[in-house]
């Protein structure tokens, strides 16, 4: 395939600090977006788990259902229908993780979901933020407005230092807990701001108007604690916290329960629960949970230093020919100084400790199946 042409690639308002701070552009989900910064992917990694980091997820898109009755109930139990998790228990000024499901079980993209109040404010991935503003016009627009909020950016500040860091410009930033989301000003910036992310550390996310974005971020970096930081930490920092990236770790073909993340989808949801099932796959998913998956997502351990990548096929042991698996995520830790992988493998060998094999340029490796995250978290509850 041709890489796409540069000129065609969509540009993220924080486009132009990108490249005067060096950064390494590159084709990202149809956006042109840094992959590093002169400091390279390494020293980016190990400053965010030590500091503090800031990452431009503009990309992202950004969705806001109101609900037609001024009831955000009401949207919540629209959403429903298209997502495994309880939405109507998200309280005003919390957020929560959900995934768009299929008829067969399948995730069509995980996302954020908050309870702004009157509305429900949504976080979707930038390769299928199209796809999903569609799906919900399609199923939701009898009972909310759906906006998109293309006129705002998105920016991560990640790590131990983010919320000295953001408390200069926000002083409520301290009293935000983990998973808290909701309107705050920044900066005399009328924000939207969660204390979430995907690196496996505390920090914070936080929606600003696009026209103002890179003022921000410029005030943010002026502190010696706040590095910019690309795609390539990004990525390896995700792995080490054990979090799907969707498109790899999770697509159409896999259920929330063979991706290891039953704790998303709450007992009201479950068979038995108050408003069990009644979104596309519950058949299927449901029954995951009650009689469990042939194949499970778990977190694998590599012996030396050797990264095992993602589309490696893993064995049951060093000599048979049929493989039992893929690796859909890999990689070097820089936290762990060792490579750390996940992957699919059916359940029965999915326990902690069982001794697997990958292949790697024609050499079988040992792994172990290992405890997910690789990297403890670090999120302020």
């Amino acid at each position: 395939m041709l890489a796409p042409d540069q000129d065609s690639l969509k540009r993220t308002p924080l486009h132009d600090l990108h490249v005067s701070l060096g950064g390494k552009m590159v084709p990202f989900a149809g956006y042109d977006m840094p992959v590093q910064y002169p400091a390279g992917v390494l020293k980016e990694h190990l400053h965010t788990r030590s500091s503090a980091g800031l990452f431009d997820v503009s990309h992202m898109g950004q969705i806001r259902l109101l609900p037609k009755s001024g009831k955000v109930e009401d949207a919540a139990r629209a959403l429903e229908r298209l997502v495994p998790q309880d939405i109507v228990a998200i309280a005003p000024g919390r957020q929560r993780y959900a995934q768009f499901t299929n008829e067969d079980g399948g995730i069509l993209d995980d996302l954020m979901v908050a309870n702004f109040g009157d509305h429900l404010f949504l976080v979707v991935n930038a390769a299928c933020k199209a796809e999903d503003e569609a799906h919900l016009r399609a199923h939701l627009s009898d009972d909310c407005v759906i906006d998109s909020l293309a006129d705002r950016a998105l920016i991560a500040l990640q790590g131990p230092k983010a919320e000295s860091a953001l408390a200069k410009f926000c002083a409520e930033a301290p009293s935000v807990k983990f998973m808290d989301a909701g309107p705050h000003k920044v900066a005399g910036l009328d924000c939207f701001v969660s204390r979430s992310g995907y690196t496996g550390e505390d920090g914070f996310e936080i929606s600003v108007p696009a026209a103002d974005a890179e003022r921000l971020a410029k005030s943010l970096l002026e502190n010696p604690d706040v590095l910019p930081i690309g795609l390539g930490a990004r990525d390896s920092l995700r792995l080490e916290a054990g979090l799907c990236l969707y498109g790899h770790d999770i697509d159409t073909a896999t259920t929330p329960v063979e991706a290891a993340l039953e704790w998303s989808v709450q007992k009201s949801r479950r068979s038995g629960g108050a408003r069990a099932g009644g979104f596309p796959g519950a058949e299927k998913i449901l029954a995951h949970f009650d009689q469990g998956a042939g194949r499970r997502r778990v977190g694998l351990r590599a012996e030396g230093r050797a990264p095992v990548r993602e589309g490696a096929l893993l064995f049951a042991d060093a000599t048979s020919a049929a493989p039992i698996g893929t690796v859909t995520s890999g990689g070097f830790g820089p936290s762990l100084n060792a490579p750390v992988a996940m992957g699919y493998v059916p359940t029965a060998l999915g326990a902690l400790g069982t001794s697997l094999f990958a292949e790697v340029r024609g050499q079988r490796l040992p792994l172990t199946v290992a405890a997910m995250p690789f990297v403890k978290n670090t999120y302020k509850r």
